[in-house]
């Protein structure tokens, strides 16, 4: 088995134990450090507009990133640092 199974089957065990009422669930907190989101964008290739669409956020709230006047957080951060890592990821991911 892979390690990504062997990861999503203790997950799923996980889950089945917290549903059931016994023992605690347990919490994993990842620290993302603060995302180059404009060297991000030009990694992918894709302008400003095809890159907000692609990762479902307004054109000025990239702009606002990307000029570093508001930061990327949430949700929103773990995706760029996806993004960073392999810059086709969501491309790829969400191609039919």
């Amino acid at each position: 088995m892979s390690e990504a199974f062997k990861s999503i089957e203790r997950g799923l065990k996980e889950a089945l134990v917290r549903a059931r009422g016994e023992g605690a669930a347990t919490v994993h907190e990842i620290e993302v450090p603060e995302p180059d989101v404009q060297a991000i964008r030009a990694r992918t290739g894709l302008s400003q507009g095809d890159f907000a669409r692609s990762i479902g956020v307004k054109k000025g709230t990239l702009l606002n990133w990307e000029q570093r006047r508001r930061s990327p957080d949430g949700p929103a951060r773990v995706l760029l640092a996806l993004i960073a890592r392999d810059p086709q990821i969501v491309q790829r991911t969400l191609a039919g």
